[in-house]
């Protein structure tokens, strides 16, 4: 049986669409940066780096899941409220591409799903990375500007967790 929408149920209800790309490169082989997508401690720290983490856990292969929890910090705007990521990996070619699915929540309430696209090529000199990123931001959250910006926070990160010398050279 097919339900009528009434228009006054949808009036708070907005969806925002855009995509966006950004292209880095690391000093380090495309297993380097790939080792620090696939295992979970070294994923853990880059991904929850500076913030109050309550969960983390990863099943890193298609069809796998990802999801994380924490707290947004004092002196921020949602202060002690919990961040939810929860991914799912729809396609893994080592040491290459990454595709998932993921969808973030404040609280309970969710505020976007996207699909999200990780390239690595290697070059010479290491490995260009080529991240794309088409969301569906809900009801007024955070949009495409903020969310890269948090992406290319996140990014630096992940080089950074590559680049350590303490990683295991592939």
């Amino acid at each position: 049986m097919e339900r009528k929408v009434d228009r006054r149920e949808m009036k708070d209800r907005t969806v925002t669409h855009g995509t966006f790309v950004i292209e880095r490169h690391y000093p380090v082989t495309p297993e380097r940066v790939f080792a620090a997508f696939s295992d979970p401690a070294k994923k853990r720290r880059w991904l929850l780096e500076g913030k109050q983490a309550e969960e983390f856990n990863m099943d890193f292969r298609v069809g796998g899941t990802e999801h994380s929890r924490s707290r947004f910090p004092e002196g921020t705007p949602f202060a002690g409220t919990t961040l939810g990521n929860d991914s799912s990996y729809l396609d893994i070619v080592d040491n290459s591409r990454i595709v998932i699915a993921y969808s973030m929540s404040i609280g309970d309430k969710r505020i976007s799903s996207s699909l999200a696209t990780f390239e690595l090529i290697p070059t010479p000199d290491g490995t260009n990375l080529i991240f794309t990123d088409q969301g569906a931001y809900f009801e007024g959250a955070d949009g495409a500007q903020i969310r890269e910006a948090g992406w290319r926070k996140l990014l630096e990160q992940l080089g950074n967790e590559a680049s350590e010398k303490s990683s295991t050279s592939a």
